[in-house]
């Protein structure tokens, strides 16, 4: 038998999309995908970023690519952002981390860092690509709680998968 992979796991979603939702399940309409990994539903710098994402969806939906947008907490404490930022996209509550533990998230400050997702845990981007199954084509490892790529940069991600 074999194991699921994060990535094929159904989420909670408490934005746009089915409910519950698998990231392969954004391959259904898209060519692409862009994968925000935040650090926590505290940070308000992820927040901004997820806002701006969705301001400029309709950017990557002209270029068949879907957003994603997965906070390592409880879909209690992810619905307030998605009553606040109304996300165009899915907004995956993932509470124990699995997809950023699939996909490398870094996590600084060791057992504290590990133990306590809002100081530790760090952005990150992936755009993926599906033929058949999930290819990465693009990471971006925030090395601090601001770096972060732009929605620019990303976008020209996407053209490059």
């Amino acid at each position: 038998m074999s194991q699921t992979t994060a990535s094929e796991r159904a989420y909670p979603n408490v934005g746009a999309g089915t409910d519950p939702y698998r990231l392969t399940d954004a391959f259904d309409d898209a060519d692409r995908l862009v994968l925000l990994l935040q650090r926590d539903y505290y940070c308000q710098v992820c927040k901004r970023q997820t806002k701006r994402f969705a301001e400029r969806y309709d950017e990557f939906a002209e270029r068949n690519a879907e957003v994603v947008v997965v906070v390592p907490d409880p879909p209690d404490k992810v619905e307030g952002w998605a009553r606040d930022i109304e996300p165009p996209f899915p907004l995956l509550a993932d509470d124990d981390a699995a997809l950023g533990d699939e996909y490398d998230q870094r996590v600084r400050f060791g057992v504290l860092g590990e133990l306590h997702d809002a100081i530790g845990r760090m952005p990150e981007a992936v755009v993926l690509s599906h033929d058949g199954e999930m290819n990465v084509e693009h990471v971006h490892r925030g090395g601090s709680y601001f770096d972060r790529p732009s929605v620019d940069e990303l976008l020209e991600k996407v053209d490059d998968a």
